[in-house]
C-alpha cells in the first residue's frame, strides 16, 4: 500500500486519499453554469437581471433589465461574481440573470 495522505471531504463527510479529493474538486469546478433560461454562461459574459433584487448591505435595489458586464464564474453552479458601480463584492444567483 502506498503512503498517501488522507484528507476529510466536507461534502461527503468521508476521509479519502488527497489525489482522489483533488480529482473530485477539479471535476466539480467544471460544472456548467446556466442562466434562468438555460443558456450556458462563461467568464466575461454580459447578463441582464430578470427581476428586481434588493442588495443586502448596499441599501439599494438593482432593477429588472439592469445590465451587468463582465461576469466571473465562482466554481459554484449557481453563483456568479459581478462588478457593479457602487457595490463591492456583488455575487448574483444565476437563476436571476439572462445572458445578453
Amino acid at each position: 500500500m502506498a503512503d498517501e495522505d488522507y484528507v476529510y471531504d466536507e461534502d461527503s463527510g468521508e476521509w479519502m486519499p488527497a489525489s482522489e479529493l483533488a480529482a473530485k474538486q477539479a471535476a466539480d469546478a467544471t460544472t456548467p453554469v446556466r442562466d434562468a433560461v438555460g443558456n450556458l454562461l462563461s467568464d466575461g459574459d454580459q447578463v441582464t437581471l430578470i427581476k428586481d433584487l434588493d442588495v443586502k448591505g448596499a441599501g439599494q435595489t438593482l432593477k429588472q433589465g439592469t445590465v451587468i458586464k463582465s461576469i466571473r464564474l465562482t466554481g459554484d453552479a449557481q453563483e456568479i461574481d459581478c462588478k457593479y458601480p457602487g457595490i463591492k463584492g456583488l455575487v448574483l444567483r444565476a437563476e436571476f440573470v439572462k445572458k445578453r
